[in-house]
């Protein structure tokens, strides 16, 4: 066991959701994304208090927080150039540059843990809310 999921705690109701959002997404037509934020008293990764399915970059970024990181887990459907459709699923490690170096401490030490329980095939880090608008224009690049 690494010394991660010793320190960071997923319950099972936060794993059984992670699964059921990355099969659920898997063939998305519209971008789906949902925000995870580690609670500082109990250091536990969950979704944040009143949960939500993104459909939209925009709305992702106007929802994050100015000074606290996050895990975005985000399944965003792009046509490559042969015409096929594919359907990234990506965490977005959100670290704005005004975050306290106790956070930044934090939620570094948990990323590894949340790309192995999400099972994302890509991490792309942003530090601000432009980027996470951004990352639609990345995953079509490739």
């Amino acid at each position: 066991m690494t010394s991660e999921a010793r320190l960071y705690t997923i319950s099972p109701e936060t794993h059984t959701a992670l699964r059921k959002f990355r099969l659920g997404t898997s063939r998305a037509k519209d971008p789906q994304a949902v925000i995870y934020q580690i609670k500082k008293d109990t250091l536990e990764i969950s979704q944040e208090e009143n949960p939500e399915t993104y459909t939209s970059l925009p709305d992702i970024a106007a929802d994050l927080p100015d000074h606290t990181p996050r895990f975005i887990l985000l399944s965003y459907p792009v046509t490559l150039p042969s015409g096929r459709l594919s359907v990234p699923y990506v965490m977005l490690y959100y670290m704005p540059s005004t975050t306290t170096a106790q956070q930044r401490m934090l939620y570094a030490g948990a990323k590894e843990l949340v790309r192995e329980a999400s099972g994302v095939g890509k991490v792309i880090e942003v530090t601000d809310a432009e980027e996470v608008e951004e990352v639609g224009e990345k995953l079509a690049a490739g």
